[in-house]
């Protein structure tokens, strides 16, 4: 175990920034219980890629990003158990090892199994990836080991639980048979794409939209379960795609000065990088999921039942597309498609939903960005969520209206964590607690 002291903890894009004294990196489940219970005040975090200021803030921070090891996995059963602090890209390549997967999976791979399971983060076509959690440990506020099955109700507290409750230790996954995607990539105009949602759902294995705001287009992406050995003729669109990143960089640099130009570098940005078709084939994690980010992003998301969403769209685009305000959002956002669950604070709760993601491109003027007011208000005015690893501003007040078990939930971790061992500032005014 390593430790450094009095030092700064920085966020991946260096937008959130705490002191703290003690830094513990740690390789063992044994390493975390004695950290813990030695803390007045803990935080734990593991890739720092949360928007959210949810990972720091206490004099006392673990880092989990060593604790990673694949502890075991069992054939009969189709599991995977593994430490919490092991990155999602080796967990999936492990799996696909194995010729099995993870039905519905993040964006991105680089976060840790950890950070990805306390703030419920999903992919599209599926469930969140809590969901497929059948067995795991919890290291809790007297630094005892709590195990957890999935045949317990506390489970429903317990997959989407902020770090709150304890410290997610060991992880068992079920997994399922590996199979190849077949996937098509075109754009299409709002006016084509948005009736379509549920009949795509339910046709294909696999949907997710890029929305393109200010251009009136959407960025279709299907996926159908094919046999491995089907050829298919690949097209991945012209070699100079792989500078999305670089030519969003410029087009955007000076948005925060003439939020106005964000309108012109969309539709350039379109044109360049969004009206050409692509065809490919692969496993779910080799066809859909973004091997590398970069560090210039800040991320806000919201989720919506299925049935409002096109409401709470059109709302948006309006809203958005008035040049009198200074709402230009830059491209894309992603839109995603999540099951119903049981989790208490999923987004998911008793309801299919749509997630719509939010993006600016200069993270260091991110306080300035009004989008992100203007897609919080208009979702929380229809009963919304946020992405609880993301960027909102809402708390107690608001988030009890939209969660039916937030109160059900704070008194579960009250019980759980009674000195609030496991709070930081963030969290103490997310849950109206004493600091």
């Amino acid at each position: 175990m390593k430790q450094e002291k009095n030092g700064i903890w920085k966020s991946w894009n260096e937008n959130i920034t705490y002191k703290y004294k003690s830094l513990y990196s740690i390789t063992s489940e044994k390493e975390l219980q004695e950290i813990i219970l030695k803390s007045d005040k803990v935080r734990f975090f593991g890739s720092k890629q949360s928007s959210a200021d949810i990972a720091s803030g206490t004099q006392t921070l673990i880092d989990i990003s060593g604790y990673n090891k694949i502890l075991s996995f069992n054939d009969s059963d189709c599991t995977i158990t593994v430490q919490s602090g092991i990155i999602l890209g080796d967990l999936l390549e492990a799996i696909e090892a194995k010729g099995w997967c993870i039905p519905c999976l993040p964006d991105i791979n680089t976060i840790t199994i950890g950070g990805a399971l306390a703030t419920g983060t999903h992919g599209t076509s599926g469930k969140l990836l809590c969901e497929y959690i059948t067995n795991c440990t919890l290291v809790l506020a007297d630094g005892s080991i709590k195990t957890i099955n999935e045949s317990e109700k506390i489970m429903d507290a317990i997959r989407v639980s902020l770090g709150v409750l304890g410290a997610i230790s060991t992880i068992t996954f079920k997994c399922e048979p590996l199979y190849t995607l077949h996937v098509k990539e075109f754009p299409e105009n709002d006016s084509d794409w948005l009736p379509k949602i549920k009949e795509r759902l339910q046709k294909h294995d696999f949907l997710r939209v890029l929305w393109l705001p200010h251009t009136d287009k959407g960025y279709v992406i299907t996926g159908d379960k094919i046999d491995i050995n089907t050829e298919i003729k690949e097209d991945l669109g012209p070699s100079y795609l792989k500078h999305r990143r670089t030519a969003s960089k410029i087009l955007y640099k000076y948005t925060h000065i003439f939020p106005w130009i964000t309108a012109i570098a969309n539709k350039i940005l379109y044109k360049g990088f969004f009206s050409s078709t692509k065809e490919h084939k692969g496993s779910l994690y080799q066809a859909t999921v973004t091997k590398s980010r970069g560090s210039t992003l800040e991320l806000a998301e919201w989720t919506i039942g299925l049935d409002k969403f096109a409401e709470v769209f059109e709302e948006l685009k309006t809203e958005i597309n008035k040049w009198s305000n200074k709402s230009f959002i830059h491209i894309p956002m992603d839109i995603r498609f999540v099951y119903k669950d049981k989790s208490w604070l999923s987004y998911a709760y008793k309801q299919d939903i749509v997630t719509m993601g939010c993006v600016s491109r200069n993270a260091a003027t991110a306080d300035t960005y009004e989008a992100f007011k203007s897609v919080e208000k208009i979702f929380l005015k229809h009963g919304g969520k946020p992405h609880w690893a993301k960027r909102f501003t809402a708390k107690n007040a608001e988030l009890s209206k939209v969660y039916e078990k937030w109160e059900d939930f704070k008194t579960l971790r009250q019980t759980m964590d009674p000195t609030n061992k496991f709070l930081n500032p963030y969290l103490t005014e997310i849950f109206n607690e004493k600091k």
